[in-house]
């Protein structure tokens, strides 16, 4: 099947695409296109017009100013994999994205791309939301920022108004020496995440833990923050005991169920995964502190 007929327009400044959006019915923004090329051609979506944002440079690549690392919504997945500055103050997202399809499609999508598409199994949008991210927003009226927490309105609805555009996603990296670990479990690697886990975890001397942070992805229609877990594991050793306990919590979630898997079957999953990467994170951030 091919897309219906559309208008293509190529802008090539960020006043033109907000001058196209201000004018435009019926609008897509082309990314990476490996969600919405599939979906034109479908016919899932039916849109009057494409705008292509592969010619705005300004969209695209990272820094790292004032303790925040911000990245570019065009910025390729592969870009940020092999980025020295994720690598030093987000390695986790560095991991997360060897999850992330193959390698020819992270060479093409956009973290924006996957953000905007909120993709229930996608895990860019958790490790942001692990981070709690900021969003920067351009549309006719200016610039307006998002929490992350506030970015899921629905199934696949972003917090993006159809004359707006998502241009550059800040997080706020952790300061003190810590552990990461990200673990998923799909059919195959490379396939939509059935339940994926993402972690950040500091620990004293003691092997105490004294700062958590814990996502889940693919149980409900945006990523999910354990914060009551995150709430219950500080003060407790970082060992076997108290990872069980926040795997038992973890499995009590109200998780998505489909034509595929049972809710039942990814509360037992959000539990295993939890407890995979909080082991994961616990040896990375005992490995940290002696650095």
């Amino acid at each position: 099947m091919k897309p219906a007929p559309f208008a293509y327009h190529d802008p090539r400044s960020l006043d033109d695409l907000v001058g196209l959006l201000g004018r435009l019915e019926n609008s897509k923004l082309l990314a990476g296109g490996q969600s919405l090329m599939p979906m034109l051609n479908m016919r899932y979506v039916i849109a009057d017009h494409v705008i292509d944002l592969n010619r705005l440079p300004e969209l695209a690549g990272t820094r790292y100013t004032d303790g925040q690392l911000s990245i570019g919504a065009m910025t390729r997945q592969r870009s940020l994999q092999r980025d020295p500055l994720v690598q030093q103050h987000c390695p986790v997202l560095t991991e997360a994205l060897d999850w992330v399809g193959h390698i020819q499609t992270r060479s093409r999508g956009t973290i924006g791309g996957s953000l905007c598409h909120l993709d229930p199994a996608a895990e860019q949008p958790g490790i942001v939301a692990l981070y709690d991210g900021q969003l920067t927003i351009l549309g006719p009226g200016g610039e307006r920022q998002a929490a992350m927490q506030e970015w899921g309105l629905g199934f696949m609805m972003p917090n993006l108004a159809p004359d707006e555009v998502l241009t550059r996603i800040a997080m706020k990296p952790w300061s003190e020496p810590h552990g990461y670990g990200f673990v998923e479990f799909a059919r195959r690697h490379g396939d939509f995440a059935i339940v994926g886990a993402g972690v950040l975890l500091a620990v004293d001397a003691q092997d105490v833990i004294t700062r958590a942070a814990i996502v889940l992805v693919g149980v409900d229609i945006q990523p999910m923050r354990l914060r009551a877990v995150e709430t219950a594991l500080l003060g407790q050793k970082a060992n076997a005991g108290s990872f069980a306990a926040a795997a038992a919590e973890a499995s009590k979630i109200d998780a998505l169920s489909d034509a595929h898997i049972t809710s039942v079957y990814r509360q037992k999953l959000a539990g295993v995964m939890t407890r995979r990467a909080l082991e994961q994170a616990a040896k990375r951030a005992r490995e940290a502190r002696h650095v």
